[in-house]
């Protein structure tokens, strides 16, 4: 991820949910995008040479990664990209030894939940006002078959 990528996407993701429902600023997703931390690396998703959107996983949490964010940008999604990135995170974050994937999704993101069950995560918890009060934050698993 560089600086000005991460401006950019900070820009546009914070006029989308679940980024706009909570009032997030384009200052705040640029920082924490552009943001360097060694077990929670930012990628971002160039599509034909265009800047699509970004990842974050954290490589080490219950026995396996947690995907911390996935944005993809408008004129890019239902595409396959968000899909396209899943698998990537897979693959990338499993590595083999991960007995488990997580990511969690705002209950108002009805996109984004169903969206991760069509990727074979479970509902395994809900957090309530997680991030803001009145919102739960759905906790998802998927297990991998360890190698």
């Amino acid at each position: 991820m560089t600086p000005s990528a991460a401006q950019s996407l900070g820009a546009a993701l914070a006029r989308i949910d679940p980024w706009a429902h909570y009032n997030y600023t384009p200052e705040a997703l640029a920082e924490y995008l552009a943001g360097d931390e060694a077990d929670a690396p930012r990628f971002k998703i160039v599509v034909d040479g265009e800047l699509a959107g970004a990842i974050v996983y954290r490589r080490n949490w219950l026995r396996g990664p947690y995907l911390q964010f996935l944005g993809i940008l408008p004129a890019f999604q239902d595409r396959g990209i968000g899909s396209v990135a899943v698998l990537w995170f897979e693959r990338e974050a499993g590595g083999g030894r991960a007995q488990n994937l997580w990511v969690a999704a705002s209950d108002f993101n009805v996109r984004a939940l169903a969206f991760y069950e069509q990727h074979g995560f479970v509902r395994v918890a809900t957090i309530d006002a997680l991030v803001a009060e009145g919102v739960s934050e759905i906790l998802f698993r998927k297990r991998l078959t360890v190698r």
